[in-house]
C-alpha cells in the first residue's frame, strides 16, 4: 500500500488510526489502456462497474492498479490533495492536526515501524522491535541505513525526543494522552516533576527501550508512537514555538522517500527524489502535490493535471465512472462520520473533559430522539449511490474482529423518535410547528456543518429536515456552513470549545488500534462531545486490561462499549464508506490494498505527459 493510499489510517490519534481492513476483490474485469500512448490517449478506461439501479458496492472495483506498457526511468508525478480549504501546513507528525497535512507529510517522512494487512507491527520497517517476556518493554533497532534527509542518521535519540517533545509541558500540539502516559516517568516529566523520562532509554546511537507501566494489547497494534523528530535541527528551538517555526512550515525534513523542493503555502507542494532512501532509490524523479477543490477533481483528472487523488468524492462517481484515462481502485475506508452532541468543555489546565450537565444537549432522550429520525441508509443511497452506507457502531467493519454485526444501532424510527421526545417532554406548547423543552422554552438547537464539497449543503439540509420532521428545530450555526479549519476550531480541535456549537457533523479517520480511548476518552481533546462517564472509563480500561490480551474478552468488553455508546449517545454514526482513487492510466505500482502493499519508491509512470481522457 503506497504511504499516500492511508494517511488517515496513520491519524492516530485521531488519531488514533488503523482498524483491520477488510479489503474485497472485485469480479469485473480489468480495464484496458494504451498507457504506452504518444498520443496520451488511452483506448479504454474508467470503471467496469455496472449498475441498473443506480447504485454501487465495493466489490466493484480493484484494490490494486493495473500495470499497463513498460515504465520509463525518472518522470514526475502530480497527486490531488481534494479539500475545500488550503491546507494548513503544520507539517511535521508531533504537531499536524489535520488530515490535509498528513497527506503533504507521509510524501517526505514516514514511520519507523511498518505494519501487516492485519495492522500488527512487524520487523519489516526502518526498525526492529523486542519485547520481554512481560510484555511492556520494547528494545527498538534502528536500521543503520535510515538517514534523514540531511544526510544525519536517524538515531534513537531523535526518536526519544520525539517523546520527549510531546510529553512537555509546553507542547502545543494535539498528540499526548494515554499512549503517552502509559509509559513509565511520562507524567512525571510532563508535569514538570522530573527532567527525563524515566521509561525511554537510548541503548546506543540506533537503539531504543520503552518501558510501559503495564503490557496491554493495543501496544503492538498503533499505540507505539513510531515517528522519530530530527534533534539536530529542533533541539535549540523552544517547544511552545516549535509548531510555529520555519523547520515546520517552511523547510521541513524527514526521512522518506521525497524530499521537499519547494512550498507554496496552502496551496502545494514539489517535491524531489530522496536517492538515499532506505528502502532503494525512487523510480520517480519528483512530485508534485497540489490542492484540488472537489469542483474541479472531475477536470483535473480528464485534463491530466494530476495523476491521481487522495480521495475522490465518490459522489462524483456515476457521473464520471467511463473516465477514459483512469482506473478506479476501491476498498473500504478506514473512516466513519457522525452527528456529535456537545455535553460539556475541555479543562486545559486539567487536560481532560469537563462535563456539563446545563448543556443543550444533556438530556439523553433528545439525543436518542435526534438519531432515530435520520434514514442513514437513504443518506448514503440519495447522496453516495451506495459507496457509502448506514452506519451502525462507533467500532466500523474495517475491523471485523470487533465491529459488532449483531448491533443495530440507532435505526431509522421517525415515530419511536416521536414518541421518546413526548414522553420527555418536549412539545409544541405555542402550536409553531416546533418542540419547546421541558420547560416550555423555545429550542433552537444550532449545528455545525462542514463546507466540503458540493453535496455538503443538500447533506446538511437532509438531516435538519429530518429533524424537522419530528418537531426539532435545528438551525445552521451562523446560517451556513463552516470552512474546514474554522469549523474544527470551533468543534475543539486547540481545546476551546464554541458555546454557540449544539450538535456537530464531523468525520474520523479511524486508527490502526481498536482502543476508541483516543476519540473518547477522558483525557482526549479529540473528544469533541466533551463526553465522560465512569462507565465509558471502565469499559475502555476494560479493553487495554490483561484480560484484553484474550482475544474474546477483548470482543466482548468492545461489544458492550459499542451497546453502551448507543444508548448514551455522546454521538451517533451516520455513514461507513468506500475510498475511491481514480490512477491515471500511465502509472505503476500503486496500491490502496494493505494486503498487497507497494510503497511510494516503487511508484513510476510510462511516459512524460499524463494520459488525457477522450
Amino acid at each position: 500500500m503506497t504511504k499516500a493510499s492511508w494517511s488517515k489510517a496513520l491519524f492516530a490519534l485521531m488519531l488514533v488510526l488503523l482498524l483491520a481492513l477488510a479489503a474485497c476483490n472485485s469480479d469485473s474485469e480489468e480495464g484496458e489502456g494504451d498507457s504506452g500512448s504518444d498520443s496520451g490517449e488511452s483506448n479504454e478506461g474508467g470503471s467496469d462497474a455496472e449498475s441498473e439501479d443506480g447504485l454501487y458496492s465495493l466489490d466493484d472495483f480493484e484494490g490494486v492498479k493495473t500495470n499497463e506498457g513498460e515504465a520509463i526511468e525518472g518522470g514526475n508525478l502530480n497527486f490531488g490533495l481534494v479539500s475545500e480549504s488550503a491546507f494548513e501546513g503544520t507539517l511535521n507528525y508531533n504537531f499536524y492536526s489535520g488530515n490535509p497535512d498528513v497527506v503533504v507529510i507521509e510524501w517526505f517522512d514516514e514511520a519507523l515501524l511498518s505494519m501487516d494487512e492485519n495492522y500488527n507491527y512487524t520487523n519489516d520497517g526502518a526498525a526492529t522491535y523486542e519485547t520481554n517476556e512481560e510484555g511492556n518493554e520494547f528494545t527498538f533497532k534502528i536500521r543503520d541505513e535510515v538517514n534523514w534527509h540531511d544526510g544525519e542518521p536517524v538515531t534513537a535519540e531523535d526518536w526519544a525526543y520525539s517523546f520527549e517533545v510531546i510529553g512537555h509541558p509546553e507542547y502545543t500540539g494535539v498528540r499526548y494522552g494515554t499512549d503517552f502516559t502509559s509509559i513509565e516517568g511520562m507524567e512525571a516529566y510532563h508535569n514538570g516533576e522530573a527532567d527525563s523520562i524515566s521509561g525511554i532509554e537510548v541503548i546506543d546511537e540506533k537503539t531504543l527501550k520503552i518501558t510501559y507501566l503495564k503490557a496491554n494489547p493495543s501496544l503492538l497494534t498503533g499505540s507505539i508512537w513510531p515517528y522519530a523528530m530530527p534533534k539536530h535541527i529542533f533541539e535549540d528551538i523552544p517547544v511552545a514555538e516549535m509548531a510555529e517555526s520555519p523547520e515546520v512550515r517552511e523547510n521541513p525534513i524527514g526521512m522518506g522517500p521525497f524530499k521537499v523542493d519547494t512550498i507554496v503555502p496552502g496551496e502545494s507542494v514539489t517535491y524531489t527524489k530522496n536517492e538515499d532512501y532506505w528502502r532503494g532509490e525512487p523510480k520517480l524523479d519528483g512530485v508534485t502535490l497540489k490542492v484540488i477543490s472537489p469542483g474541479s477533481v472531475v477536470k483535473a483528472l480528464e485534463t491530466g493535471e494530476v495523476d491521481l487523488v487522495d480521495n475522490f468524492p465518490s459522489d462524483q462517481f456515476p457521473d464520471n465512472a467511463d473516465m477514459s484515462n483512469v482506473e478506479y481502485l476501491g476498498t473500504i475506508d478506514l473512516y466513519y462520520n457522525y452527528i456529535g452532541f456537545k455535553l460539556g468543555t475541555w479543562d486545559a489546565e486539567a487536560k481532560e473533559v469537563k462535563p456539563d450537565d446545563t448543556k443543550k444537549m444533556a438530556d439523553k432522550n433528545l439525543r436518542q430522539a435526534m438519531a432515530h429520525a435520520i434514514d442513514k441508509d437513504s443518506l448514503g443511497k440519495e447522496f453516495y449511490q451506495g459507496l457509502r452506507w448506514g452506519a451502525t457502531t462507533l467500532i466500523p467493519p474495517s475491523h471485523p474482529m470487533y465491529h459488532d454485526t449483531e448491533n443495530p444501532g440507532l435505526e431509522f424510527d421517525p415515530e419511536k423518535s416521536k414518541q421518546i421526545l413526548d414522553d420527555a417532554g418536549y412539545v409544541d406548547v405555542n402550536d409553531d410547528g416546533f418542540r419547546e423543552d421541558p420547560d416550555g422554552e423555545e429550542l433552537v438547537i444550532n449545528f455545525a456543518a462542514m463546507d466540503s464539497g458540493d453535496i455538503s449543503e443538500p447533506m446538511a439540509q437532509f438531516q435538519i429536515q429530518s429533524w424537522e420532521a419530528v418537531g426539532l428545530n435545528v438551525q445552521l450555526l451562523d446560517g451556513r456552513l463552516q470552512e474546514f479549519n474554522s469549523f474544527y476550531d470551533r468543534v475543539g480541535q486547540n481545546g476551546e470549545d464554541d458555546p454557540e456549537v449544539d450538535i456537530y457533523s464531523a468525520a474520523w479517520g479511524v486508527g490502526s488500534d481498536v482502543n476508541p480511548a483516543g476519540l473518547y476518552g477522558r483525557d482526549a481533546l479529540f473528544n469533541f462531545p466533551r463526553y465522560a462517564s465512569e462507565e465509558n472509563d471502565r469499559l475502555l480500561a476494560e479493553g487495554l486490561s490483561e484480560k484484553a490480551f484474550d482475544t474474546e474478552y477483548r470482543q466482548e468488553v468492545y461489544n458492550e462499549w459499542q451497546e453502551f455508546m448507543a444508548e448514551e449517545v455522546p454521538v451517533f454514526p451516520l455513514l461507513y464508506a468506500t475510498t475511491l482513487v481514480p490512477v491515471n492510466n500511465r502509472v505503476h505500482n500503486y496500491s490502496i490494498d494493505p494486503a498487497q502493499p507497494v510503497y511510494l519508491n516503487e511508484l513510476a509512470v510510462t511516459q512524460e505527459e499524463p494520459i488525457v481522457a477522450e
